[in-house]
C-alpha cells in the first residue's frame, strides 16, 4: 500500500528509483479512500488476475499488506490511525507489515502505531544499508544522523523481534568494501548485545532495470547491481559473524 504518493521520503538513497524530477502529482494520503480501495482488493478474486492466475490455488492468498512506496511511511502524519485502518481492514492471519528506514521510529505516533501492529500480527522490517556513517550518508543521503537510525532499530527490537532489510550495489562499478561489510556485522552485534531480537536478515542487491529512469536520475548512471555470487557472499559473511537467521536476495 502506498502511503506516499506525494513521495515524501526522509532519505534520498543512491538505489532509489522514485522519480523525483518528475513532482508528485499533488495527492495526499487519504485513510477513507484507501480503506474503500483496500476492501475493493481483499474482496477482489484472484484467480481472475492475469499475474495470479497460474498459481496454484492452495498458494493464491494474501500473506500481508505491507506500506510502503514512494517515500517514507512513518512520515505520515497520521500514522497510527492508518495502522488502526488496516488491522480493522484486514483478514485473520495476514500480517501488516511496515517497510521503514527507521529513520521516524521515535515519533510518538509512530510508536501508538507500531504498539497496534504488535497487537494485530505485524512486523517492522528496517533498512540497514551500512555499517560506518560515512558509507550510510554516502548510500541513504540523509540528514538523519546515523547513530539515531542505529538506536531507533535497537529500541524497537527491544520490544519486539525486527526483520533487517539490507541492500548492498555497486558505485562506479565497486561494491561495499570487506571494512564496511564487516563494519555492518559489528552494529547488528551491538543491536542484539543491547537486547535487540533480529528475526532475520534481508541482504539484497539492485532487482528492477533502471532503463526508463537513468536518463532523470544521475545516480543510476553509475550504480549497479552486485552479482548473485557477491550478495551470497555478504550474506555468508553476515551468517558467520553473527550468527544470525539471513538470507540472500540476488538481483535479477
Amino acid at each position: 500500500m502506498n502511503v506516499n504518493p506525494d513521495k515524501r521520503c526522509n532519505f534520498d538513497c543512491l538505489y532509489c528509483q522514485v522519480d523525483r524530477s518528475v513532482p508528485a502529482p499533488g495527492w495526499k494520503f487519504d485513510v477513507v479512500r484507501a480503506e474503500e480501495e483496500l476492501r475493493t482488493i481483499l474482496a477482489a478474486d484472484l484467480a481472475r488476475h492475469p499475474r495470479f492466475a497460474a498459481v496454484p490455488a492452495d498458494q493464491r492468498r494474501i500473506k500481508d499488506i505491507a506500506l510502503s512506496g514512494d517515500g517514507e511511511p512513518t512520515t505520515l502524519p497520521n500514522f497510527a490511525e492508518t495502522i488502526a485502518m488496516v488491522a480493522r481492514v484486514k483478514p485473520p492471519r495476514v500480517k501488516i507489515v511496515l517497510i521503514t528506514d527507521a529513520g521516524g521510529l521515535d515519533r510518538a505516533d509512530v510508536k501508538r502505531g507500531i504498539d497496534l501492529l504488535d497487537a494485530n500480527d505485524g512486523e517492522v522490517w528496517a533498512k540497514l544499508d551500512a555499517g560506518t556513517e560515512e558509507y550510510f550518508k554516502f548510500v541513504n543521503r540523509t540528514t538523519v544522523p546515523f547513530p539515531r537510525i542505529l538506536k531507533n532499530i535497537t529500541q524497537c527490537a527491544q520490544e519486539r523481534p525486527v526483520v533487517i532489510q539490507s541492500l548492498f550495489l555497486k558505485v562506479h562499478a565497486k561494491g561495499p568494501t570487506p571494512e564496511e561489510v564487516a563494519a555492518y556485522c559489528d552494529r547488528l552485534h551491538e543491536i542484539v548485545a543491547a537486547g535487540g531480537r533480529i528475526k532475520l536478515v534481508q541482504v539484497s542487491t539492485l532487482a528492477r532495470k533502471a532503463m526508463t529512469v537513468v536518463d532523470r536520475i544521475p545516480a543510476w548512471q553509475f550504480v549497479a547491481p552486485l552479482s548473485d555470487v557477491e550478495v551470497d557472499a555478504i550474506a555468508a559473511v553476515v551468517r558467520a559473524r553473527t550468527g544470525l537467521n539471513v538470507e540472500s536476495y540476488p538481483g535479477a
